[in-house]
């Protein structure tokens, strides 16, 4: 009988440490020892997802296959194991808590009185165990967000005393990822910030079973067996994360401190094969050692937030790995260019790319960008609203239709080149709502879009309300922006080039969501080839 093994990573001490890439790392080691292995993430927060988070308060939403909006981390684990996720590997307390008050107005519970425990809990349980049980998984690694000792994470850490009971000290275990901080006043390392987060842990009836420390400095022998010592745990439990140059050298790191060899020797499991990281580290060798480089303008509106567009930076680092070119950005913010400037922003760039979003705000600015990327034959990419702005900037300069724009920005607008989808039009709840999730792409042949993919039906992910209007389309392609890529099904445009323009594409879908280390994404592919051949010229 296959027996499911779970691993819980919690976090002390402070917040972004890292649970995730310490997850995506331990998962990608396990999975080059062949074991199948899968990450979620429990999210304290009550919103129901993150899809209506302001992208300033969560960074970027990221979104599954099966359409799902969920936490950024989740694009880690993607990019790590070149796996997709689905709408199980996200749960937040929102969710659990919609769930049970659900079943208690269905009368599922008999007349009980509902309670944290254990009715939350058990709710809770269920997400942790679902993915073990449909996914024929011999791992799953599940992390906790947030800090142990937040009020809010309390029925998560009960939760996980419960599970480790239930499964036994050989299926189940608890990581706690900590800070071991310096005093440069003192010019030693800390200890006690961890002893105190463990001593916390400790209360709520959790024991860690191994211990990982981020640290700026190097942790001596002495110090790990202090810190096994006063926070119970072996010596060889405990291990240092330094910080890294770069995310990806984290796997190479854990498997020099041997965390999955660890995490085998207490869930009782023998390694099938080393891990190699061939391909990994193939990738980390190209990205540290470029011999080209590019500077490529991101358009955006959330860039003081430089997580509102994760996928797309990380994305820039697999496509410029594949051609051992540096990627380097140029944060520019929409609302600063200006009829006045924007030459002088622009000026020099090798590519642009203008990012999605949602609102009026910047509008101007990134219409602006398309237009010099247009005009001065500079590769272009236009991504989601990205790809709006094309078509609007090509319909006012090209077309003439001075007044043409989309009805989310205006909803009077006379030539409504961008309007609200069909299947929109009577949806008035903002969660979840939007054209979320993979939809097929039927490609054009010869055409840009064609030469990157190498086959004419592609599956893409989606977020949207606003679509291209189909009654601009003859007019539009007569003039040269041509619809490339359509879905089969709706006759939507997913896809519009420029075929005098030496690389100018832009799409209605995500493809930054798909881009992983081992599978960079074609699209971004051809933009940097692109982009590096407009540096050479």
């Amino acid at each position: 009988m296959h027996t499911t093994k779970y691993v819980f990573v919690t976090g002390g001490v402070t917040s972004s440490l890292g649970k995730g890439i310490i997850a995506a790392s331990l998962a990608k080691l396990l999975q080059e020892r062949g074991f199948t292995v899968t990450i979620q993430k429990l999210d304290p927060y009550i919103n129901i997802d993150p899809g209506t988070l302001n992208p300033y308060e969560h960074g970027e939403c990221y979104v599954t296959d099966d359409g799902a909006e969920t936490d950024l981390d989740l694009g880690h684990y993607e990019r790590f194991l070149n796996i997709p996720t689905s709408q199980a590997n996200n749960v937040t307390t929102g969710r659990i808590y919609q769930s049970v008050i659900n079943k208690e107005r269905k009368g599922e519970f008999l007349g009980k009185t509902v309670q944290v425990i254990p009715h939350i809990t058990d709710e809770i349980k269920n997400r942790i165990q679902i993915l073990g049980e449909t996914g024929n998984y011999d791992i799953v690694i599940t992390e906790i967000g947030g800090t142990v000792g937040d009020i809010e994470s309390l029925p998560y850490v009960e939760s996980v005393r419960q599970m480790l009971w239930e499964k036994g000290e050989e299926n189940a275990i608890v990581i706690h990822l900590t800070l071991v901080p310096y005093l440069a006043a003192a010019g030693e390392l800390k200890t006690k910030p961890t002893q105190h987060s463990v001593k916390m842990l400790m209360q709520s009836g959790v024991s860690p079973d191994i211990l990982v420390c981020r640290t700026e400095h190097e942790i001596s022998d002495d110090i790990k067996r202090k810190l096994a010592l006063f926070c119970n745990v072996k010596q060889e439990d405990v291990i240092q994360s330094i910080d890294a140059e770069t995310i990806y050298d984290v796997p190479n790191l854990m498997l020099a401190e041997g965390l999955d060899k660890v995490v085998l020797k207490k869930l009782k499991l023998t390694s099938k094969q080393e891990p190699k990281l061939l391909t990994w580290n193939n990738f980390l060798q190209k990205h540290k050692n470029p011999k080209h480089q590019v500077e490529i303008a991101l358009i955006g509106k959330y860039i003081e937030l430089q997580d509102s567009y994760k996928s797309i930076t990380e994305a820039f680092i697999h496509a410029g790995s594949s051609h051992e070119t540096k990627v380097n950005v140029r944060w520019i913010h929409s609302e600063s260019l200006t009829p006045d400037n924007f030459e002088e922003h622009l000026k020099g760039v090798n590519g642009i790319l203008v990012a999605p979003g949602f609102g009026d705000r910047g509008i101007d600015g990134k219409i602006k960008a398309v237009q010099y990327a247009r005009e001065n034959n500079i590769p272009f990419f236009g991504i989601c609203l990205g790809m709006q702005m094309a078509v609007i900037e090509f319909a006012k300069n090209v077309l003439g239709l001075v007044d043409a724009f989309s009805t989310e920005m205006k909803s009077d607008c006379r030539n409504p080149v961008i309007n609200l989808m069909q299947s929109q039009e009577d949806v008035t709840e903002k969660g979840g709502t939007m054209r979320l999730g993979a939809w097929d792409c039927k490609l054009v042949k010869n055409s840009l879009a064609y030469e990157a993919y190498q086959t004419e039906n592609i599956s893409e992910r989606h977020r949207h309300r606003y679509e291209f209007n189909n009654e601009y389309l003859q007019q539009i392609e007569l003039k040269g922006m041509i619809a490339t890529g359509t879905n089969p099904k709706t006759g939507l445009v997913e896809v519009v080039e420029i075929p005098k323009h030496p690389w100018f594409v832009g799409v209605q879908y995500h493809p930054e969501y798909k881009s992983t280390v081992l599978k960079p994404h074609p699209l971004f592919v051809a933009f940097i080839k692109a982009a590096l051949k407009q540096s050479k010229d």
